[in-house]
């Protein structure tokens, strides 16, 4: 376990009140997310609600064919487990690490417990949700009527704000499955924006030299997520 993460590192954390604090963190537990780690299954009630501090969740839709595309990113700005307090308990959707790292994990109960305060927690969990929706919703969108090359920027540009870096680790086929496309067509974006000189790409990791070029490059719906999110979520 990195000796150096806090609960601060985490948005949503950060923001609360110094009272919600002193009840919350001496309950929260460090925990190593690695690429790949299921954190919750679909239909499965989930045990914890996870805030990571320097990792990426994505919430991934399966089909019953096995075809799956993710649905939205979790990075420093929230946590994943929104059906625990949401009173629905489980959820069609499966978590799975994206990006390895770090983060915190709560009980489900003592989450509800300081829920049903009806405080400034309720709200700022229901503000966190209202953002969520909002990128589950452009992402259903933007699935269906913009390009790969367009898709691939948005997804870029959604998971470099969930980390503090401009690097990300990342392979090709991951990011297929992520967007529900072809490899093929990711990797002729990626070209692409590598062309551009707007990303550099080598084995795995993706590192983004030019983001303004990068917005450039995506549709609308990044900048409708990103200023959705800024409105409910400024502290």
């Amino acid at each position: 376990m990195a000796a150096n993460i806090s609960p601060y590192q985490n948005q949503l954390l950060a923001a609360l009140p110094g009272e919600v604090q002193d009840r919350l963190f001496p309950h929260l537990e460090p925990v190593q997310l690695p690429l790949g780690q299921v954190i919750y299954e679909s239909d499965n009630k989930p045990y914890y609600v996870y805030f990571p501090t320097d990792a990426i969740i994505s919430l991934v839709q399966f089909m019953e064919n096995g075809a799956s595309a993710e649905i939205a990113v979790v990075g420093h700005e929230g946590l994943a487990g929104i059906s625990l307090f949401m009173g629905g308990e489980s959820t069609t959707s499966q978590a799975i690490v994206q990006s390895a790292g770090h983060g915190y994990r709560l009980e489900g109960h003592r989450l509800k417990e300081e829920f049903g305060r009806h405080g400034v927690f309720l709200n700022l969990m229901l503000r966190y949700t209202q953002a969520l929706i909002t990128q589950m919703a452009q992402t259903a969108v933007c699935n269906r009527h913009h390009t790969i090359h367009q898709q691939l920027s948005r997804w870029l540009l959604l998971s470099q704000d969930r980390l503090s870096g401009d690097q990300l680790v990342m392979t090709q086929e991951l990011i297929a499955n992520m967007l529900g496309v072809r490899r093929e067509g990711v990797t002729e974006a990626a070209r692409r924006l590598h062309k551009l000189g707007i990303i550099e790409y080598s084995r795995g990791r993706i590192r983004i030299l030019d983001r303004a070029a990068l917005e450039r490059q995506s549709c609308e719906c990044y900048a409708v997520v990103r200023k959705e999110t800024d409105r409910l979520l400024t502290y």
